[in-house]
């Protein structure tokens, strides 16, 4: 790696925002800062709303307001005049303004320094509004950053992006911690229990019902299991209808009768309190029904600590998997599910083996790794836009 190491500006929502693109991005940037060592701190272009803007206060921060047109253009022109040398952006459809997040091309538009763009939202077969919205990303980045192979064949296929243009590089994951496993299931009162563990913001899009009508089906023969729910309800969904949806899933519980079996926490979960959870869990499980999900933060955290997965065949699901397809179940099969739930529980040499298989995979997530590559990303993009060059590091 040059010493000449890039000034980096990510432009993302980020934290103290709960939302997952937020964190994800705080998480690369300290992992970029640590493969850098000693330098400047990178800048932040904070979107985020009017009641949001007094959490960047810090020198490093831009909080750029979501629905101010006008700023975008004014933050291109703020970028180009600062000391950074490329741009990161993390896009999602829902965190910039406009029609499906439009407003985005008038900063990338005005933008003379290399943009590394990271698609968190790939669609097979994208449809207007969002696909003029992103063939125009793709168009005005120097790159194109994904977190699953299948991704790239999607961005050749819709929109003809040159393979060199594009980089593949996994969604980075905590290190596991040395601590021990079974204090952290003394600790939470787990001993006793065969835990299936789900986390994220609750909105109706988890497929937490399919989990809850297998494990009905399944707690006769394995009575320890306990499915644990740890994440406060989606902001957005608040809006609009409250806790409504909880109440729906406690409902449900009580009908299957399965209030022993079921632990929701209701709140956000800190980072440290959430890599205890998973680390003492026995089994992670995303049964998500949208197929076309192309990244997931949770599952790459499970996949980065090792723990065994069962998922739904979504597409980073099947991506990170590399092949398991024995613990990927069809969305709405409650007797597949249940069957497999039984069968994992039972045998315990099987739940042994995936663990095995998911430490293998894992390895290669953590977020120094992944922090090194993305500053390797960054430096030859650099340097191609500088110099013409694809690979100068």
């Amino acid at each position: 790696m040059s010493q000449n190491l890039p000034q980096i500006a990510y432009v993302s929502t980020y934290v103290p925002k709960r939302c997952g693109l937020a964190t994800y991005t705080k998480h690369l940037r300290d992992a970029v800062s640590k493969a850098k060592g000693p330098a400047a701190p990178d800048l932040v272009v904070a979107m985020c709303d009017p009641d949001e803007i007094g959490h960047y206060r810090d020198s490093f921060f831009l909080p750029l307001l979501k629905n101010d047109r006008d700023g975008y253009r004014a933050m291109a022109e703020r970028i180009n005049q600062s000391a950074a040398d490329v741009v990161s952006l993390q896009h999602e459809f829902g965190i910039f303004g406009g029609d499906q997040g439009s407003w985005v091309l008038d900063f990338l538009e005005h933008l003379t320094k290399p943009v590394v763009t990271t698609f968190h939202t790939v669609f097979e077969h994208p449809t207007p509004p969002y696909a003029p919205v992103q063939a125009e990303i793709v168009r005005l980045s120097d790159r194109v950053h994904v977190m699953n192979r299948k991704a790239i064949v999607h961005l050749q296929d819709q929109f003809q992006v040159p393979p060199d243009k594009i980089e593949w590089i996994p969604h980075g994951a905590p290190v596991p911690a040395a601590g021990d496993r079974q204090a952290i299931r003394r600790r939470l009162d787990w001993k006793q229990r065969k835990v299936l563990f789900q986390f994220g913001l609750l909105s109706r899009s988890k497929g937490i019902e399919l989990v809850l009508r297998a494990l009905a089906k399944s707690v006769q023969a394995v009575p320890e299991l306990l499915y644990v729910i740890a994440g406060q309800t989606h902001p957005e969904v608040l809006k609009y209808e409250g806790e409504a949806y909880r109440e729906e899933l406690n409902v449900l519980i009580r009908e299957l009768g399965l209030g022993p079996h079921v632990r929701m926490i209701d709140r956000y979960v800190p980072e440290e309190e959430l890599v205890s959870l998973l680390t003492a869990a026995d089994l992670y499980v995303t049964p998500y029904p949208g197929m076309q999900q192309i990244t997931s933060g949770t599952l790459a955290y499970a996949a980065g600590l090792g723990r065994p997965i069962l998922s739904t065949p979504y597409s980073y699901a099947k991506d990170l998997m590399q092949g398991e397809d024995g613990l990927l179940l069809p969305y709405g099969d409650v007797d597949a599910w249940s069957a497999k739930l039984i069968e994992l529980f039972t045998y315990p040499g099987l739940l042994a083996e995936c663990e095995r298989t998911m430490a293998e995979i894992g390895r290669g997530m953590h977020w120094p790794q992944v922090g090194e590559q993305h500053l390797r990303m960054f430096a030859k993009t650099v340097a191609r836009k500088k110099w013409g060059m694809v690979d100068v590091v």
